[in-house]
């Protein structure tokens, strides 16, 4: 028999906070209309356990199903890894290779790389914005250049490029030919950061996921996506906690 619930709703449009005896983490709920079956996964950031389900799921059910999954959220709260965040000191991925955050009273505000050391100078106070301030430019400069080449490749052309820090989307594409990626593919190998932009490009042509789109990202990409789709997928995890304070 399934333990009793103690729930507390908040709504807002489709999307309830609750929470469950059985589970260590309040659970959002998020009823989606195409979704097809209930689907579990662990926000970090947020520090909640996200289940989206079909509208005609209640929410009551969908919450004592994610309470069966306790198990796998015992397991995935153990691999889950800490925040790190942009001090000196640390060792942070930069287009998949290791650098190391330095901080120096000689330096100027404005971080500079030299090899495997990003050094900043200024107030400590302001040390981590400044290395963020950095990487997103260098992030929005790469994403922006790589975009225009893949685009002319592909006879397309993205209205702008923009970047931002979305919780669950590498990129997004809009009808009207906006292109936003999170400034976080900057810390990411370049093959997967190449990806995503082969990812959102095709999607200036085709806005769905249909067999036409699939071969232009293959070919925009130069080959099969999958292994690149996997290096993200288990990169993410980290790419997505750096930054975050403790």
């Amino acid at each position: 028999m399934p333990a009793s619930s103690n729930i507390t709703w908040s709504s807002v449009r489709s999307r309830r906070i609750a929470n469950h005896p059985d589970l260590p983490l309040p659970v959002l709920l998020c009823a989606i209309r195409t979704a097809r079956r209930l689907r579990l996964r662990l926000d970090e950031r947020e520090g909640v356990l996200k289940v989206t389900h079909p509208r005609h799921v209640r929410p009551g059910a969908a919450l004592e199903w994610a309470a069966t999954q306790k198990n796998w959220v015992a397991d995935q709260l153990r691999q889950s890894l800490p925040p790190e965040p942009l001090e000196p000191g640390s060792v942070i991925p930069l287009e998949g290779c290791d650098v190391t955050l330095a901080w120096s009273e000689e330096a100027t505000r404005r971080p500079v790389l030299d090899g495997g050391r990003l050094t900043c100078g200024g107030p400590l106070s302001g040390f981590a914005r400044n290395i963020e301030r950095f990487l997103r430019a260098v992030a929005l400069e790469r994403l922006s250049n790589e975009t225009a080449e893949v685009a002319a490749r592909a006879g397309v052309r993205a209205s702008s490029v923009r970047i931002g820090d979305a919780r669950t989307r590498w990129g997004s594409c809009s009808s009207d030919g906006h292109v936003r990626y999170s400034w976080r593919l900057i810390l990411a190998p370049p093959e997967a950061r190449r990806y995503v932009v082969a990812h959102e490009v095709a999607h200036l042509r085709h806005l769905n996921h249909g067999g036409a789109f699939k071969a232009q990202e293959r070919e925009l990409f130069g080959g099969d996506v999958s292994a690149a789709e996997a290096l993200l997928r288990k990169a993410g995890p980290r790419l997505r906690r750096i930054g975050l304070a403790r």
